[in-house]
């Protein structure tokens, strides 16, 4: 499988790494749009290590198609999902816990929906909910 690494000189390389390995619980995603937040951002400023048991490559938000469902769980081959991760999206696969993966909404793009984990969410919670955003 290809992602993208950070080399020495803090560029990104299309590097070749091992296929995904689900643990019990998790379903692999083949991914087909990847956000690009500040965490990533910092991550290849070598500022923000990805959390224990993630990759050490960038990508927190993914949009993607089920490849491997876990045996017990609601998803199965071919569901549409997004997914927030704790690093490894800018991937062509990625394995995340079965329950932190939601389904994209009809009618929204895989780039449309790779925003929905982190950005909208964040998004959502500072505007609408901390700040109280209203109509008008």
């Amino acid at each position: 499988m290809h992602t993208v690494l950070v080399d020495e000189a803090r560029s990104l390389v299309w590097s070749e790494v091992p296929d995904p390995v689900p643990k019990p619980g998790e379903i692999v995603i083949d991914i087909h749009a990847a956000g690009v937040n500040r965490a990533d951002l910092l991550q290849r400023a070598g500022n923000y290590p990805p959390p224990p048991g993630w990759p050490q490559w960038m990508g927190l938000e993914v949009a993607g198609v089920v490849v491997e469902p876990s045996t017990a769980g609601r998803w199965k081959a071919g569901d549409r999902v997004c997914a927030l991760l704790g690093g490894g999206g800018y991937a062509e696969r990625a394995t995340v816990p079965a329950d932190m993966a939601v389904p994209i909404p009809d009618g929204l793009s895989m780039v449309e929906a790779a925003s929905i984990p982190e950005a909208m969410a964040t998004s959502y919670l500072n505007l609408c909910l901390e700040g109280d955003l209203k109509a008008g």
